[in-house]
């Protein structure tokens, strides 16, 4: 018999000869039904290429509104602030945010996406750890749960991504600071934990490149998500070598940049505009911190807001269709320049 693509669990059910009951328990759980009944659905399986609408099994047996929300910390008030502002949207949907943090460790990930996992969610909003993170997994899980990731990318995982442009905001912040002074160098983390922190190092040698000007890459020793440790400890023995190559610091991030203006500060430094000023330091992300570092931080600020909407609704969009979509969406929005006294 010439073989025949089957198009849904119905039909599946009807050339195979096993009832769908039975069929959904074992898409539920295998073990579920016996070797016998496994051993023909799975040769079934194989004659008719058939793969069942994991999105539309993970609907029928759902039995909450809960939607989950991942990040890497959330005592970092920059994932803290994203967080709440996607729980707002999340229930003005009338489901139920469940909030996670993963403490920036791989293995605490995973386990909150099993924990979620228990709990039958209808979707999940993830920041992943980024390099650290088990993506193996974290793509399995996106296979038979709707999962768009934010603030974070990792490629070819989950359904859609939404973010910052990284490429936009660093050249945004690059331009500004060589139009009011030296051009800077880049201070980042040598081995950064976050994919963004490579797409910033990148969009500054561009930034810098097509200004006609030498990229200077400062790398900070360090791993993991002290980041304000690492900019204190690292900034501390740049600005003591008294051998940078500009007067202007622009950091991969605010928390670094946090960081490195208290190394100043303590190294007798004074950053800012003033005219006994001899450095200046910028950052990125508009954390929330840094309207209040002495001086206050000039940065680029991520959309809060734009990201936590566009990632509820593309989210919600999913669980509507209960389908996956027929290719990974990534929606990024341009980030704003905030001039403050640091720069």
């Amino acid at each position: 018999m010439e073989d025949k693509k089957i198009k849904n669990m119905e039909e599946f059910a009807s050339v195979s000869g096993i009832s769908r009951p039975t069929l959904s328990k074992f898409f539920n759980d295998p073990a579920s039904v016996r070797a016998s009944t496994r051993r023909r659905i799975e040769a079934a399986l194989e004659q008719y290429d058939y793969r069942p609408n994991l999105y539309a099994i993970n609907q029928n047996r759902r039995l909450t509104k809960n939607i989950g929300v991942v990040v890497p910390y959330l005592s970092d008030p920059f994932f803290a602030e994203i967080a709440r502002t996607i729980e707002a949207h999340v229930l003005e949907t009338g489901y139920r945010p469940v909030l996670l943090g993963s403490h920036g460790n791989a293995d605490q990930e995973i386990e909150n996406l099993e924990s979620l996992r228990l709990l039958k969610p209808a979707g999940v909003l993830l920041a992943p750890l980024g390099r650290a993170s088990d993506r193996n997994r974290i793509a399995a899980f996106g296979q038979e749960v709707p999962t768009v990731l934010f603030d974070a990318n990792i490629e070819e995982t989950g359904a859609a991504f939404v973010g910052s442009n990284n490429g936009q905001s660093i050249d945004l912040i690059v331009d500004y600071l060589c139009r009011t002074g030296e051009p800077p160098a880049f201070f980042e983390m040598k081995e950064p934990t976050n994919p963004n922190a490579f797409k910033r190092r990148n969009a500054y040698i561009e930034a810098m490149e097509r200004l006609s000007l030498t990229p200077h890459l400062i790398q900070a020793a360090g791993e993991g998500w002290e980041f304000e440790e690492i900019g204190f400890r690292e900034g501390t023995r740049v600005v003591r070598d008294r051998n940078l190559p500009t007067n202007t610091i622009l950091c991969s991030n605010d928390r670094l940049a946090i960081g490195f203006l208290s190394a100043a500060y303590e190294a007798g430094v004074r950053v800012g505009l003033g005219p006994d000023c001899t450095m200046r330091v910028a950052g990125h992300d508009n954390h929330p911190f840094s309207r209040y570092t002495c001086p206050t931080l000039t940065t680029v600020s991520q959309d809060y807001e734009a990201i936590a909407q566009k990632s509820a609704e593309t989210l919600m969009a999913l669980i509507e269709a209960q389908t996956p979509p027929d290719s990974r969406r990534e929606t990024l929005f341009d980030g704003r320049l905030v001039m403050r006294g640091s720069a």
